[in-house]
């Protein structure tokens, strides 16, 4: 594929403004394709990109009108993208994203790390975040975090739109390709209960025994769920749990109220604190463990953020 004759006008160390075809036009930030993208809504994507909703439409089809390409497909709303549009919007991830590593390396080299460390982390591994946030920042006092929950899948997706630096996922349920990646550790399963419901005084509990008792669940959606329905389906059980939701606190909280029970895993137990009433079981029968690890993309070069993370996970 030929490269695209874009050509970057770096103004504050950022990719500010698109030229094309020999200089002849300046246009708005890259970012305005991207945000475009992640947020399907013209409305909504100006309202990010901190201009107004004419303004970005003006400046999307300013672009179309320099590359002499439809990029956008249109109606009434955001239709989403041409063909050439997704081949554009590719190579403006891609230039984005290396601007930035090069600001990124530039100003480590002079002031040392320093910026925003974007991370994205299934909810189930939102515990062991400060783990490795605490001990980078001790190494490195400048630089500042942002930790988004997000399903695996979606996690993964914004690896690859460079939309985050690094992940904290499974790395052995369901396919993590174009990752490099290190392990952090091995996930196993409490049932959380209270110590006077059903199952609440047992040293060990089965995946066909929990089946029997009201469960709270994490969403469909989430991996953790998905290996939890397998689990219980291989015990002959099928569950319909009596409530779902995408927040592990949720769960716990109706867990308190003495009349639900959920699966949680081991790191999440001391977590919350389970104090005078509640019970963490071990889940036997089979005793399932899974992964979870570190990823970043497979792309070259790294970011300074990215590549000193991990190395310093790797260093462990």
């Amino acid at each position: 594929m030929a490269t695209p004759k874009l050509y970057l006008v770096l103004i504050g160390g950022a990719a500010d403004h698109l030229k094309i075809r020999k200089g002849a036009f300046i246009f708005p930030k890259l970012e305005y394709l991207i945000v475009l993208a992640r947020e399907k809504h013209f409305g909504r994507a100006a309202e990010v990109c901190g201009v107004t909703q004419p303004s970005f439409s003006a400046a999307i089809r300013a672009l179309e009108d320099a590359m002499g390409l439809p990029l956008v497909i249109r109606s009434s709303r955001f239709q989403g993208f041409t063909p050439e549009g997704e081949v554009v919007l590719g190579w403006a991830r891609r230039i984005t994203g290396d601007v930035r590593a090069m600001h990124d390396e530039v100003s480590s080299l002079r002031h040392g790390l320093s910026g925003v460390m974007r991370l994205a982390v299934i909810p189930t591994a939102l515990a062991v975040v400060a783990d490795i946030t605490t001990p980078f920042r001790a190494l490195h006092p400048n630089v500042r975090f942002n930790v988004q929950s997000c399903t695996s899948s979606e996690l993964l997706q914004r690896l690859v739109n460079a939309e985050i630096d690094a992940g904290i996922t499974y790395l052995d349920n369901e396919p993590v390709a174009k990752t490099r990646f290190i392990p952090l550790y091995d996930e196993r399963y409490y049932l959380l209960t209270t110590k006077v419901a059903p199952l609440g005084d047992r040293k060990k509990v089965s995946w066909a025994e929990i089946a029997h008792i009201p469960l709270c669940l994490l969403t469909p959606d989430m991996q953790n769920r998905r290996i939890i329905d397998r689990l219980l389906q291989q015990s002959g059980a099928a569950v319909v749990p009596v409530l779902e939701s995408n927040s592990i606190l949720v769960l716990v909280s109706h867990v308190k109220t003495k009349q639900w029970a959920c699966v949680l895993p081991e790191k999440f137990v001391g977590v919350f604190g389970l104090g005078e009433d509640l019970a963490a079981i071990p889940i036997v029968q089979p005793e399932e463990v899974h992964k979870v690890g570190l990823v970043i993309a497979e792309r070259t070069p790294l970011s300074p953020l990215t590549a000193a993370l991990f190395a310093q996970i790797r260093a462990k």
